[in-house]
């Protein structure tokens, strides 16, 4: 007989509780740095230092400037729901604060040991309260600048199946240094200092706009391809900076959003920015910008996330809009010659003010109709270019031993015959049991990505001129990690001052090397997804990346003796059916397939 009187639904306790909430807002040694940072500029302050020490979850410390706090406020700062920013469920509707829940201290302290030093200006002396996994140990005076301090130790040191999730020291370290730099993109009127065991990873002066701290934390290359961005509708103020369509990369790392000045994650504002440049950028490719977005408080809900990163708002429509004709408008604006362009991006780098030159009346600003138009007209690569990178993968097929027996064994490829190109991107064939479309581009993508995988010492070839490249901060800390690895692939890489690398040899794959972007688009691409784990996920995704990069490209026009030439080497492939990101090569159509279309059954 079933027991009634027992009770399976008990009432969790306040402990158990703080720390399944702390989860939703501490995830990783990077949210602590995110909250506090968010904490110091709610308190004005204009220098905010970061120090790591070690493992990440080990200390970490936050300094601030600001206006710190008095012993009874701090005494219960690190209590649940405790804030300044708030007083009533209506200020819900108009939050201008970066914080404002009262969570961030009360999860940080919940799963760590934490101590907080602080002194307003007025005070004789400051507070220092010490709290260990939530429970308050100590309150006593001490003498400090005025502003706050926190330290965190032992993150998540009494919720060990989260701090077994966390990854190596390197990531974690690009993650916080990635907060640390979007903080720095929003907010350029305060300093910002990250360091990692003594070592200064990012330094950003207070400055008087959005480029040059752009110049300071993503680097002086990338800030001669922005132009302005200044948009204002009757939704939404849109102002900042996007990439001119030569900078792109294969991931958003490069784009920062702030809607009222708080950084979020939008997908709607990643598409709305991306529409904005048309067809100007090539699919699978992501423009820089640094954009923020004001609107009415009224009408955006910035606590939909535990950690604030995401908003909803109110007429995502007619702002999304304003974004996209404020990158159009943008572009349009890009009338003046080249060299001017230039001259005047120069100027701003070295720190003079260029003479501003009246536009001359005569110069008519191109309608998006005809950006479209222009824009459209699709980029054909060079016919010797296709040859070369054809005649490369051929080589190597004949260097390589039995290549006479190692054809797979794909019918549907056997006996065709080439009927032509489609858009300068597929061809069109016939085969023995129907109609063959196959990607020119994916097609050699995967015979690059078999012969690289397998032959990655294949040799290297010294560069007449070394190439340097300049990367952001969190790129540095990845690339440390990469570099053994890429110079088993062929590359020699090495430091070249403060942000740079220089790069002396490549691999034999990429042939001569007639355009240096693409090495920095490799490296672009690796660091993209940031740390892989094991080897095997490392060789794969650099094998990629090199693969999709020395392929044939879409806008290639071939011969019919190249498209019989590409097709040859693809059927000699381990897996011709698709190329390495799992897309197919090729597609077939049986004739009975080609009937049932034309209703011939």
């Amino acid at each position: 007989m079933k027991d009634d009187t027992k009770n399976e639904i008990c009432i969790l306790d306040e402990a158990t509780i703080n720390k399944i909430a702390a989860g939703e807002v501490i995830e990783r040694p990077a949210s602590v740095i995110k909250e506090l940072i968010d904490n110091a500029i709610d308190a004005g302050a204009t220098d905010v230092r970061v120090e790591t020490g070690g493992c990440l979850s080990i200390v970490i410390t936050v300094l601030d400037n600001g206006r710190g706090m008095s012993k009874n406020d701090v005494s219960i700062a690190f209590l649940k729901h405790a804030t300044s920013k708030i007083k009533t469920a209506d200020d819900l509707f108009a939050i201008s604060t970066m914080g404002f829940r009262g969570e961030a201290l009360s999860s940080i302290a919940a799963i760590s040991r934490l101590t907080i030093t602080t002194r307003q200006n007025d005070d004789i002396s400051g507070t220092k309260v010490i709290v260990e996994g939530g429970d308050l140990k100590d309150v006593s005076d001490i003498g400090a600048a005025v502003g706050t301090r926190v330290t965190v130790e032992d993150l998540f040191y009494n919720t060990p199946a989260r701090k077994k999730y966390l990854k190596s020291d390197r990531t974690e370290l690009a993650h916080v240094t990635d907060v640390v730099t979007r903080c720095a993109l929003g907010n350029t009127d305060i300093s910002f200092t990250l360091i990692n065991d003594g070592r200064t990873i990012l330094r950003a002066p207070a400055s008087d706009g959005v480029f040059d701290r752009i110049i300071h934390v993503l680097g002086s290359d990338v800030a001669k391809a922005m132009i302005p961005v200044s948009f204002e509708s009757e939704w939404a103020k849109v102002s900042g900076f996007v990439s001119q369509p030569e900078l792109t990369r294969s991931g958003n790392d490069l784009q920062s959003f702030f809607v009222n000045g708080r950084s979020v994650n939008s997908k709607a504002i990643s598409n709305a920015l991306r529409l904005g440049f048309y067809t100007l950028i090539p699919k699978g490719r992501y423009p820089a910008a640094v954009l923020n977005v004001s609107i009415d408080t009224k009408d955006v809900d910035v606590n939909v996330h535990p950690a604030k990163t995401e908003v909803r708002f109110g007429y995502e429509k007619e702002v999304m809009d304003a974004i996209t004709k404020a990158v159009e408008e943008a572009h349009r604006a890009q009338v003046a010659p080249i060299d001017d362009k230039e001259s005047t991006v120069q100027s701003l780098l070295d720190g003079s003010d260029p003479e501003p030159e009246p536009e001359p009346e005569s110069i008519c600003k191109p309608s998006v109709e005809n950006t479209l138009r222009e824009s459209a007209t699709p980029y054909n690569t060079s016919v010797k270019d296709t040859e070369r990178r054809l005649k490369r993968t051929e080589r190597e097929l004949l260097a390589t031993k039995d290549n006479t027996d190692s054809a797979s064994s794909v019918g549907v490829l056997d006996d065709i015959k080439i009927l032509g190109q489609i858009d300068n991107l597929y061809i069109i064939a016939q085969s023995k049991d129907g109609l063959l479309l196959i990607d020119q581009h994916a097609a050699h993508e995967r015979i690059l990505f078999d012969q690289i995988k397998n032959n990655k010492s294949s040799g290297w070839q010294e560069l007449i001129t070394p190439l340097t490249i300049e990367l952001n901060a969190k790129e540095r800390i990845l690339l440390e990690e990469y570099i053994p690895y890429l110079e088993e692939f062929g590359f020699a890489i090495s430091e070249f001052g403060t942000n740079t690398y220089v790069i002396t040899a490549i691999p034999n794959i990429f042939g001569k090397l007639e355009d240096p972007a693409i090495v920095h688009d490799i490296i672009s691409d690796i660091l993209s997804t940031g740390r892989i784990r094991d080897e095997t996920g490392i060789y794969e995704h650099v094998s990629k990346s090199m693969a999709c990069r020395g392929a044939i490209k879409a806008g290639a026009v071939c011969s019919f003796e190249q498209m019989e030439n590409l097709i040859a080497q693809l059927m000699r492939t381990e897996n011709p059916k698709t190329c390495p990101h799992g897309r197919p090569t090729f597609v077939s159509f049986s004739k009975k397939e080609l009937d049932k279309l034309f209703g011939r059954i």
